[in-house]
């Protein structure tokens, strides 16, 4: 049968088994026995303070850079956007860049027909404004294109004289130039009835020219569509 003693006695004598723990501040000030213990109070109260200092610095430094890293992948970011939408911006543009070459190059060859358009025109004026009394024109072909066409004409003139005036005048026009007699002779056209007459029977060698730009007047085939480079006239 167990026993249990609870009276005053028993309960002390218990709780002076257990060991007495003491809790001290070490004492900073100048009191008796005191003076050998200050030096190493001091030296661990700097080494606390300087590690505490530490503490709070390398925190600081952690969260300041943190912050910078967190800012940097913002604006990594950020120029990852700028760069996907100007790069988006850029392929746009080049396309619009292509099809506007394009256009341009084929309002170039519509502008070239056009020009050339009124070149057989104004040869004819040229040529039939050229012809003095007498002297009229049989045949007018092209020899030769290019920038300068090369022309051969043929035709009768009463008189040599007609045929000299002829070649003046043609030489004269800003539309043609280098005017060359290739062959002259005289023939014998029937007048009817059994009459006839000497002519001079000529053939030409003439180039075409480009006149002034004051001389020719063009309109744009789109209204404010900028010609090309040497497609504008005046």
């Amino acid at each position: 049968m167990i026993k249990v003693n609870l009276g005053p006695s028993a309960r002390r004598r218990k709780s002076s088994r257990l060991p007495k723990l003491s809790l001290a501040l070490p004492g900073f000030g100048r009191g008796k026995g005191s003076g050998a213990r200050e030096p190493r109070n001091m030296w661990s109260l700097a080494a606390a303070v300087a590690i505490g200092i530490a503490v709070v610095g390398a925190g600081w430094l952690f969260s300041r850079v943190q912050g910078q890293a967190e800012d940097l992948e913002i604006r990594i970011e950020s120029a990852v956007r700028d760069s996907i939408r100007f790069d988006d911006i850029i392929r746009r543009s080049g396309v619009l860049q292509a099809r506007r070459d394009s256009i341009a190059q084929r309002v170039s060859v519509i502008q070239d027909i056009d020009g050339a358009r009124y070149v057989w025109p104004h040869i004819m004026d040229e040529v039939a404004r050229a012809l003095p009394e007498y002297t009229w024109m049989t045949r007018l072909v092209q020899v030769s294109g290019g920038p300068r066409v090369l022309l051969r004409v043929e035709g009768r003139s009463g008189t040599y004289f007609g045929l000299t005036a002829f070649m003046e005048n043609l030489e004269s026009s800003p539309f043609l130039r280098g005017v060359e007699l290739i062959t002259s002779e005289q023939v014998s056209v029937p007048l009817g009835g059994g009459a006839s007459q000497l002519v001079y029977r000529f053939l030409l060698e003439v180039q075409t020219a480009e006149p002034p730009p004051e001389l020719i007047e063009r309109v744009p085939l789109f209204g404010s569509t900028v010609l090309p480079p040497g497609a504008e006239g005046a």
